[in-house]
């Protein structure tokens, strides 16, 4: 298996006109359908984001850290627990907090993290998260999950923006995993707590340094 190290260096390798011909070859439009901003058979909407992408978020939105993300659900039980993501925050119903339910749209759309502007789409690296379950088509190193919008003609431009974007993420995703492993130190929460560790450290769900 590949180390992080050596993957993010493929990551960083990656020829984004390559990249644009592959997402030009699978074909994409979105259709505005909303699948990939909401919840699905009582499963919550989980769409990782970045801390610093959190923080983006917070002064375009002026909400706390709360209102725009929560702790990755993953690994976490009724009685807490620690993970190693941090997921946008999702309404009542499960889905994203920014997505505005009828019309289709994200009330954040130019500030929306990386991995909502190159979906469909993720790279068949390590070490990079797969979004919404297995791939339903390939090209070179692009994988694409399932959506409505795929098949799609795109155009140039859009292709090379989403490619640029999708090389970024891969690059981005490797880096905060790094940073994860390099400072992972066991919490070991007391019952009911939880605890976030990403790439800058150990953190309570609202963002504020963890202290055992």
């Amino acid at each position: 298996m590949e180390t992080l190290e050596a993957e993010l260096e493929r990551a960083k390798s990656l020829d984004v006109t390559d990249l644009a011909d592959a997402i030009e070859d699978i074909g994409f439009e979105c259709t505005r359908c909303g699948a990939c901003c909401t919840s699905e058979a009582d499963d919550p909407h989980t769409a990782t984001v970045f801390p610093d992408e959190v923080r983006e978020l917070q002064e375009t939105t002026e909400y706390d850290f709360r209102d725009v993300a929560r702790p990755m659900p993953f690994g976490l039980t009724e009685d807490g627990g620690e993970t190693f993501e941090w997921a946008l925050q999702t309404d009542d119903c499960g889905d994203c907090r920014f997505y505005e339910d009828g019309i289709g749209a994200c009330s954040v759309h130019p500030d929306r993290p990386l991995i909502c502007r190159t979906y469909p789409f993720s790279v068949a690296l390590g070490g990079t998260s797969q979004p919404m379950g297995d791939p339903v088509d390939e090209s070179g190193v692009v994988r694409a999950h399932e959506c409505e919008g795929l098949g799609r003609n795109i155009d140039r431009e859009h292709a090379e923006e989403l490619a640029a974007a999708l090389k970024e993420r891969a690059v981005r995703e490797l880096e905060e995993a790094i940073g994860v492993r390099d400072n992972y130190d066991p919490a070991n929460p007391d019952p009911g707590e939880i605890v976030v560790h990403d790439s800058e450290g150990a953190k309570n769900p609202d963002g504020t340094a963890y202290e055992s």
